[in-house]
């Protein structure tokens, strides 16, 4: 993606928004007016400068500059909307390493609050529901079928098949299932042991330990999403780097299982929980007793569903680059509304789920249809494997084209550009 592609801001509206008030005015009400308005103006010249105000001004004119930044923010927000309209690449930061650039927040902030200033109601709709721990115990209980009784007399072609259509498909949704319980959505905020608890019972059939881990890297996903390092799901630079052309991008996908494991302890390393330590000891256990009473093909069966089901050949894995890769230019989010949503828990409702990650997954349709000022319009998938085929054939995707939350510090989006093209 070029950067011309992104939408700029205008100098001519940049000139207008720093226009605080009329100078006559100005001079009329405050002492000292001259150095205030020159204060003032060169404070506000960027809009990317955020809303801490320097300690030596007075609270005056403290109110007055962030009452002048919000108008101008609200200027700039109605000509080119939020900023969950204007991700960048991250290849394109990766790019320009002289420039400084700035993360100001989650993209998702100002939606939210615009959406609960219209439609009050949303509210009702947050809680939690009970219901996934009935499905989680329907399809552990599949797995354990399928590995404890079908598979152990299977050939290895036999079980990588099954592996790989059903294993697959039921540890993937079970990972759903743990992204739901990691923001307890369950049991609720009250019983958070519960929710742990239910989390490793649906991390058994995936034979690796991940649920404990996962819920801890993945609130820092929804706190500082497009943050290329507190983000973990971002990729790194080596990795938008050296995955850019058809054939390293298929390799990208099918190792991606191990990469997305591992990449939280490189980019965001983090002190171990103890449930984490409780969830690993559980996970072994198991794995432990599944090989010694059930065999090797029975494990096997669990771990390869998990792979397979994670790789970049498996239709659901759709969903992790549908969802903030910039296939839509300058979106943040985007959802998937299709029949696989079936098997994660909608997780393809993912703008509905970023906007209000307390509503729990049935009601996310109910969401779309309360407020259709805010989703009707966006953008949105119909496939996840027409993604993964456009992930690895189109040469603007990639692990480059994922989207970050990034400004360049102290310039505006204008001078950016126009510094990239006289190069």
């Amino acid at each position: 993606m070029k950067y011309d592609q992104v939408i700029l801001l205008e100098p001519s509206l940049t000139q207008q928004a720093t226009q605080v008030a009329d100078r006559r005015t100005w001079l009329l009400q405050n002492n000292n007016s001259r150095a205030n308005y020159k204060a003032i103006k060169r404070f506000s010249s960027n809009y990317i400068t955020s809303l801490e105000i320097n300690s030596n001004y007075s609270i005056e004119l403290k109110n007055i500059l962030k009452k002048h930044l919000l108008t101008m923010r609200q200027k700039i927000t109605d000509r080119f909307g939020e900023l969950f309209d204007r991700f960048i690449p991250l290849g394109f930061k990766v790019d320009h390493p002289d420039e400084k650039w700035l993360f100001k927040e989650e993209p998702h902030v100002q939606r939210r609050k615009a959406i609960l200033k219209d439609h009050p109601e949303v509210k009702n709709l947050m809680g939690y529901d009970t219901t996934l721990a009935f499905a989680v115990l329907f399809i552990v209980s599949l797995q354990f079928f399928v590995s404890f009784v079908v598979v152990r007399e299977a050939s290895w072609p036999v079980l990588l098949l099954l592996a790989y259509v059903v294993g697959a498909t039921c540890n993937h949704s079970l990972g759903a299932a743990i992204h739901e319980i990691g923001h307890n959505l369950a049991f609720g905020h009250s019983h958070i042991l519960a929710n742990r608890i239910l989390g490793m019972f649906a991390n058994l059939p995936w034979g690796i330990p991940m649920s404990v881990t996962y819920k801890k890297y993945h609130t820092d996903h929804h706190l500082y999403m497009g943050h290329d390092t507190l983000d973990v799901d971002i990729p790194t630079v080596i990795e938008s780097y050296l995955f850019r052309h058809p054939i390293t991008k298929i390799i990208w996908l099918l190792v991606h299982p191990v990469i997305h494991g591992l990449r939280p302890y490189f980019k965001s390393p983090k002190p171990i929980w103890k449930l984490e330590v409780v969830n690993f000891i559980v996970q072994i256990s198991f794995d432990l007793f599944v090989l010694y009473v059930f065999g090797i093909k029975s494990l096997s069966y669990f771990v390869a569903g998990s792979l397979l089901g994670q790789g970049g050949l498996h239709p659901l894995t759709g969903h992790f680059f549908s969802e903030h890769y910039l296939y839509i230019k300058g979106q943040a989010t985007v959802s998937y509304y299709g029949p696989l949503n079936f098997f994660m828990f909608n997780l393809g409702y993912h703008v509905e789920h970023h906007d209000f990650p307390y509503i729990p997954y049935r009601k996310l349709p109910e969401l779309k249809k309360m407020c259709p000022e805010y989703y009707d319009d966006l953008p949105y998938h119909t496939s996840w494997v027409k993604v993964i085929w456009d992930f690895v054939w189109d040469s603007d995707m990639g692990p480059h084209a994922r989207g970050v939350g990034y400004l360049p510090e102290g310039r505006s989006e204008v001078d950016i550009l126009n510094s990239d093209k006289k190069k």
